[in-house]
């Protein structure tokens, strides 16, 4: 139980409605759709679905209210909203991916990029990960959320979070996530606006 005052104040703010705690408003997320205009680039710079939606999310999650709205998600629609969301994810990229998979994977070029990928993904994982648990002395689950938020790899955070019967995988994929797809974001419209 609060203080008197601090009850009075969420009293007067929520009209003494509880249940507006457990409403969901997506529509602001969408301000992060807006573009940015940049005086030295040639065009505006814009976020997307993915980075947008993002950012917007962590500014509202960090005031935690923008006059009469309250920003919330309840821990059942975050949980279902997630499942839903990879489900989605994984779909798509099958579908998009898998018309001309083996036919381009299963040739001296293919085999080639698949090849480079491997070595680009695994030697930083496997330098960060060794300095992670030697030196900071991060445990498996932690560095698996890292690990996947560094990639921007729901897949691996689910499984992680699986693993281990907790969310803390996904405290560490927090931590790294939104830096990691808003400067994907940001850095590939930079370079192909340079170029241009």
């Amino acid at each position: 139980m609060g203080p008197k005052s601090s009850l009075d104040e969420v009293t007067e703010l929520l009209g003494n409605q509880v249940h507006r705690l457990n409403e969901t408003n997506f529509s602001i997320i969408f301000l992060g759709l807006l573009p940015a205009k940049v005086d030295w680039l040639p065009a505006p710079l814009r976020l997307g679905l993915a980075g947008g939606p993002l950012l917007i999310a962590i500014l509202l999650s960090r005031l935690g209210r923008i006059g009469p709205l309250v920003v919330n998600m309840p821990d059942n629609t975050n949980r279902a909203l997630r499942e839903l969301g990879i489900i989605l994810f994984l779909a798509c990229v099958g579908l998009l991916a898998g018309e001309k998979f083996f036919v381009t994977v299963f040739t001296g070029e293919g085999l080639k990029w698949v090849g480079l990928g491997v070595l680009v993904t695994l030697v930083p994982l496997l330098v960060i990960g060794t300095i992670c648990r030697k030196v900071h002395r991060m445990n498996l689950m932690m560095l698996s959320g890292l690990f996947s938020g560094s990639m921007t790899d729901p897949p691996v955070l689910v499984f992680a979070t699986g693993m281990a019967g907790s969310d803390s995988p996904a405290v560490s994929y927090a931590t790294v996530y939104p830096l990691t797809m808003i400067l994907r974001v940001v850095i590939a419209q930079l370079i192909a606006l340079m170029v241009l």
